[in-house]
């Protein structure tokens, strides 16, 4: 399994460069990377309850590392997503109107919101902060949301190391089950967001 692969090129990681590891692997998960949380944190988790490694560094490296992942999407998108979607933006089914609607809807509270949430939701916490950039939303609100969100789930992950290492291929199991779930959903909606955007072409070519 890809995920299994990832957790033991993580330990290893972990356990030659401690926590400065732990901040790359955590910044590598809030951008595009392929490192899930899932298979960082709960072995944090391990090496604090271990006695390796002191719980309130563990938090601060991972979470400081959540931060400037996040912000380099952040500026990923704020600095790239105009150009990208006036360029190759038909290929993928969007347009200005698209980016206008984005840049409005990150600029208001439930922007900030979807930010903070979007920390807790599998494959969507990896490109939140992209749209966040593109949108332009205030830079000082979208650290304080991605901080907020990501130390409550980095510590969340952590615990369950903590308290539950001899059963956490268990945990694994279920939790890629979970994810399995929000990914079929997600993929449901992109599919109607494509069939919708499809038909809404099609009448104005009619028209």
């Amino acid at each position: 399994m890809i995920t299994e692969l990832i957790s033991t090129i993580a330990v290893r990681i972990l356990e030659t460069t401690a926590y400065a590891g732990a901040f790359i692997l955590m910044a590598l998960e809030s951008m595009i990377a392929p490192v899930p949380s899932e298979a960082v944190m709960p072995f944090v988790g391990f090496l604090v309850t271990d006695g390796k490694w002191n719980l309130w560094l563990a938090l601060l490296s991972t979470s400081l590392g959540s931060l400037a992942g996040s912000l380099a999407s952040y500026w990923m998108g704020y600095y790239g997503g105009k150009p990208v979607v006036l360029k190759v933006g038909k290929y993928l089914l969007l347009n200005p109107h698209d980016l206008a609607l984005t840049e409005r809807y990150f600029n208001q509270r439930q922007g900030l919101l979807t930010v903070f949430l979007a920390r807790f939701i599998p494959v969507i916490r990896h490109f939140i902060s992209i749209p966040a950039g593109m949108g332009k939303m205030p830079l000082l609100p979208f650290m304080l949301v991605s901080t907020i969100g990501a130390t409550l789930w980095n510590g969340f992950l952590l615990y369950l190391g903590m308290r539950l290492r001899e059963h956490w291929t268990v945990v694994q199991k279920y939790s890629h089950q979970v994810d399995i779930v929000i990914i079929v959903l997600a993929v449901i909606g992109l599919g109607w967001f494509v069939r919708s955007r499809l038909a809404a072409r099609k009448r104005k070519l009619n028209n």
